[in-house]
């Protein structure tokens, strides 16, 4: 009879993921309908400061809620370098700390990539990212939807979804 339980929780909890999923892709993809790209770039500082809320599912170890912070400095149109700091809670309790490359597609999609390194109770692992987010922006404000995979070396791989909001200064 536990096992029922279990297994569930584990369908719940992977019907909750894909709705997340489709809700995040749901939320891009109005976004760009309704705040199309702008011809000209607005002026805003070349720092940006930005706290996520959101979700990670590392596959074989669980998944949990997901807080984090992540710091960029626009180096030019093209590229930002910054840190992101996470903390996912539950089955994971995990910190992830990395240094990443915001590669500006356009003004308001980013391709995220960089190196890290995660601490969990059980292991430490080093990480590499590859992401994507959408930046509404509203002056000097963003909200910005995000997925990120983090391949953990010789672990697997874990997805990160959530929403981040921010301001440039």
């Amino acid at each position: 009879m536990k096992m029922f339980k279990n297994k569930g929780l584990r369908n719940r909890q992977a019907g909750l993921q894909g709705f997340l999923s489709l809700a995040l892709s749901l939320i891009m993809s109005l976004g760009m309908m309704m705040f199309p790209a702008h011809g000209a770039e607005e002026l805003h500082g070349p720092n940006h400061l930005s706290v996520f809320v959101g979700n990670t599912d590392f596959s074989e170890h669980g998944s949990g809620l997901t807080l984090g912070i992540d710091y960029e400095y626009r180096v030019s149109p093209l590229l930002g370098l910054g840190s992101v700091v996470e903390y996912a809670y539950g089955s994971l309790d995990a910190l992830t700390v990395l240094a990443v490359a915001d590669i500006h597609l356009t003004e308001q999609f980013i391709v995220q990539v960089g190196p890290g390194f995660e601490h969990s109770s059980e292991h430490d692992f080093t990480v590499a990212r590859l992401g994507a987010l959408y930046e509404y922006r509203y002056h000097e404000y963003t909200v910005s939807p995000q997925l990120h995979v983090d391949y953990h070396f010789g672990h697997g791989s874990s997805v990160v979804t959530g929403l981040a909001i921010g301001f440039d200064f």
